[in-house]
């Protein structure tokens, strides 16, 4: 199947011809329909199988059908509740990805940032609101948040919801929502907790439910670097003075990131080219061009634009940041050692992402092998409170526990250059 197969307007097939998706996923063939068909979806899925483009897709397709209608200032029609601010900036870069010849527009709302840019976006109105909960709880009590002209609710990740302790400021939430919606629910499990959390909000719902992906391709050989933050892009630079490495395609969980690293490398005389959601589509092409015609040996993205990438011949995935996802960095590792083909995927972990790495060795089973003889080792193995700004309390953070580091499991080397 294709996506020209699942009724999909043009302005939606047109962005996504943009981000090189031709094939839908399992949940997004069986998805996209129910949503389209504005039925109550109960989706039993992980992060990894295709789910935002699932809901997000068929969203803005009903939104766009509708907008035409409306006059004068936009009002919020469409609201998705996720855990994280990392998931919510994630989902906010789909929905501008997919809907960007729609019209229809978004903004992201969570803690730990300044409330200002969020409360200037909600006034000048917006279509559709994704929003960590602690965060949006804060703004509707401030009056920043209007729901009477809300069609749809997502809620995403409901079961880290529940392991987060965010189920009462959920269903807060939920109370002020209007009672006649679409309502999209998912989880990657069921206790018992949140199927009495989905009976409560949902209304003659059909199902969904896939398996993620969960295993990496044996011709891909993996290793992990410990390594300060502040280090990283030393031991990148070190890395790529290794001219077996031929291409590198080159990892960050932000655009800030990626565009910071691809100007370090310019400046250590590696060629390469930044991809990201803020970057335009020509530029996007040009640069993806650029790396398949060997013009630059290294490219930096993030997931948002990396999906879609097919390169042949990519001899090395590097993690410069850890995804906070595991699925994604099956994804990610899975861009090289394609066709059968040998492949090499390097990653570093911080202090902060040791968290991140328990996950995903978690997830695909396998002790990933440590290299330790290199020049920039771990020394920062905890979290240093940050100096409090003159005028302001220190904050109250706690640090993520110590995972423990994992050992080689068959010795280790300095760099994996050669294939």
């Amino acid at each position: 199947m294709k996506f020209t197969e699942l009724q999909l307007i043009e302005p939606i097939l047109k962005a996504l011809t943009d981000e090189g998706y031709t094939t839908p996923t399992p949940i997004q063939q069986q998805a996209i329909p129910i949503v389209l068909n504005k039925i109550d979806l109960l989706g039993c899925a992980q992060t990894g199988t295709g789910k935002t483009a699932a809901f997000a897709i068929p969203m803005l397709q009903n939104l766009y059908k509708t907008k035409s209608n409306e006059k004068g200032f936009k009002k919020i029609k469409a609201l998705v509740l996720t855990p994280t601010r990392e998931l919510a900036i994630q989902i906010d870069e789909s929905f501008k990805a997919y809907g960007r010849y729609t019209g229809i527009t978004s903004t992201v709302v969570f803690g730990g940032v300044g409330q200002k840019p969020q409360t200037d976006a909600l006034r000048r109105g917006i279509d559709i609101l994704i929003a960590t909960p602690g965060r949006l709880l804060d703004l509707m009590n401030q009056g920043y948040v209007d729901y009477k002209s809300l069609e749809v609710f997502v809620l995403d990740e409901a079961d880290r919801m529940l392991d987060m302790g965010f189920v009462n400021d959920v269903k807060k939430v939920i109370a002020k929502l209007p009672f006649k919606r679409q309502t999209l629910f998912f989880s990657a499990t069921m206790p018992p907790e949140i199927v009495k959390l989905a009976n409560t909000i949902l209304s003659k719902p059909e199902k969904v439910e896939v398996t993620p992906v969960s295993s990496t391709a044996e011709t891909i050989k993996q290793a992990i670097y410990f390594v300060d933050k502040n280090n990283k892009r030393d031991l990148l630079i070190d890395i790529l003075k290794d001219k077996n490495i031929k291409t590198a395609l080159i990892f960050t969980r932000t655009k800030h990131v990626a565009d910071k690293v691809s100007k370090e490398l310019a400046k250590a005389g590696i060629k390469s080219a930044a991809i990201h959601g803020n970057k335009s589509q020509n530029a996007r092409q040009k640069a993806l061009n650029d790396f398949k015609e060997n013009t630059i040996r290294a490219l930096v993205a993030t997931d948002i634009a990396a999906r879609g990438i097919d390169i042949d011949d990519l001899t090395h995935v590097i993690n410069y940041d850890l995804p906070n996802v595991p699925e994604s960095y099956v994804h990610r590792i899975g861009r090289t050692g394609r066709a059968g083909a040998n492949g090499i995927a390097l990653s570093f972990c911080d202090f902060e992402e040791k968290a991140y790495l328990k996950d995903i060795q978690k997830l695909i089973n396998i002790s990933i092998p440590v290299i330790e003889d290199h020049d920039y080792p771990m020394k920062d193995f905890e979290v240093k409170p940050k100096e409090p700004q003159r005028g302001r309390a220190p904050r109250n953070d706690k640090p993520r526990s110590n995972t423990s580091q994992s050992k080689p499991s068959n010795g280790s080397s300095k760099r994996y250059g050669n294939r």
